[in-house]
């Protein structure tokens, strides 16, 4: 059975936002041991040596010049920045603030795609990004504890949504003249390269990490990162930044229920709704209009009678 190009796209952003929302169960065991940067780096170049191998396999090349500009603003911004600023904040906030601040990356992806992009905002998708940030508050609210949070923690992870959403509208045109392993191969190698003031770190703790956090580690750089953001780009050459960017508002909800099944961290009812809520939102965003009903609506528009002009 031959899938549409529009059906592969889906695919594969569903498993990217699965891969994504298990990084963070991940990430509860491997930033208990490693310092931010350590498990950055340490992740990234987990990646690197994956997808590496995949393009040796598969005869990739380097990409080409013209594509180079957004690989590397991607890497730095996204692989590199990116990583190392939300597990320095994480560190610093509780869940659900971190939560809170990072879900402005959609919105912020949207508004940039719209103004460097030209990316169309729809109805639907404005709509259903209002209401999965809505349930993205509603899970984060309900998930913050009283005190544990401070001010460069809720800077850091400002800085992080800015970061990602830089990489995201970066990302896009180079995927027009790149394939999206070669885009996502030489951007977390660029990311790698970035975090390599770290390496000192990475192998003292690496030395005294028990087995768990290390394999956690690496569990980060092979799938949430060399497969997720494979897939991601895949998805993001085929449909707009402000589409993509919309459609990861469905890994709060992910999150909630993993944890639950993983953890054993029973959800309260708040942070259950404002999961539907969010998988509410994402599943408007992502719709569209039937075609009869787009034919209906240009027929009664031009049905109607125009005014007459008056001299």
């Amino acid at each position: 059975m031959n899938l549409s190009p529009s059906r592969l796209a889906a695919g594969a952003a569903t498993v990217t936002v699965v891969l994504w929302a298990s990084a963070f169960v991940s990430i509860r065991s491997a930033g208990a041991v490693y310092s931010p940067g350590a498990l950055a780096l340490g992740r990234l170049l987990a990646g690197a040596l994956t997808l590496g191998a995949i393009c040796l396999v598969r005869r990739e090349g380097w990409p080409p010049r013209a594509a180079w500009r957004g690989i590397a603003i991607s890497g730095v911004l996204w692989f590199g920045f990116y990583m190392v600023a939300l597990n320095w904040g994480e560190q610093e906030v509780d869940a659900g603030t971190a939560a809170l601040v990072v879900n402005v990356g959609p919105l912020l992806i949207a508004l940039l795609g719209a103004r460097l992009l030209g990316d169309p905002m729809p109805p639907r998708l404005l709509a259903g990004m209002a209401v999965s940030f809505a349930g993205a508050v509603t899970v984060g609210l309900s998930m913050s504890g009283g005190g544990g949070s401070s001010l460069l923690g809720v800077v850091l992870c400002l800085l992080a949504a800015l970061a990602y959403a830089g990489g995201v509208v970066a990302q896009k045109p180079a995927l027009s003249r790149a394939s999206a392993l070669q885009v996502t191969t030489f951007g977390c190698l660029v990311g790698a390269v970035v975090c390599l003031p770290f390496a000192g770190q990475l192998v003292h703790e690496v030395a005294h990490a028990p087995l768990p956090a290390t394999l956690n580690m690496v569990y980060l750089g092979v799938f949430p990162t060399a497969l997720a953001f494979t897939t991601w780009a895949y998805a993001l050459a085929r449909t707009t930044a402000s589409r993509m960017g919309a459609t990861t508002y469905a890994v709060p909800a992910l999150v909630v229920l993993m944890s639950w099944l993983a953890l054993g961290e029973v959800p309260g009812l708040l942070t259950l709704a404002g999961g539907v809520l969010c998988l509410s939102g994402v599943a408007v965003s992502r719709s569209r209009r039937r075609p009869g009903a787009e034919r209906t609506a240009a027929a009664q528009s031009a049905a109607e009678p125009r005014p007459e002009r008056v001299p």
